[in-house]
């Protein structure tokens, strides 16, 4: 057997037989109210949406489970080599494969010649600076007289 249910047009609860309130606006619209609480708080003209207990209020902040709704798939800029009028597509990629092992070792070469020139002038600072004592510890202020 089917019961039929209600809606609470504050909470969005189920409201079952014999239960809840029908309250009728002054421009004559009914409202179907499952509780005394919802019915007083939409007196006070409270948002459903600022009340953590409503249905407003998890559908603003994704907490119902949706179940039936998919996550939207993204596209994804996929990058193709194309051939030019010219040179083919193998002639293109023979080029590319053959241009990115000199590249990456001059990378590497430039790298290793920088960190050893920063090594070489950390070296020469340290040994012609003059050596500074540190943690100078120093005798407290004077103060005159006592203070109240």
């Amino acid at each position: 057997m089917v019961v039929k249910t209600e809606l609470c047009a504050f909470s969005e609860y189920r409201i079952y037989p014999g239960h809840g309130i029908k309250y009728v606006r002054r421009d004559g619209q009914p409202v179907l109210l499952g509780s005394s609480k919802a019915k007083s708080l939409l007196n006070d003209r409270k948002k459903p949406a600022k009340l953590m207990w409503t249905q407003a209020w998890r559908r603003l902040n994704k907490k119902l489970r949706d179940d039936n709704v998919a996550k939207k798939r993204v596209r994804r800029a996929v990058k193709v080599q194309r051939a030019i009028v010219g040179a083919s597509l193998e002639d293109l990629l023979k080029k590319k494969q053959a241009t990115k092992p000199k590249a990456a070792t001059d990378a590497v070469k430039e790298v290793k010649d920088r960190s050893k020139a920063a090594k070489k002038s950390t070296t020469v600072r340290a040994a012609g600076g003059a050596s500074i004592p540190k943690n100078q510890k120093f005798a407290p202020a004077r103060t005159a007289g006592s203070r109240r």
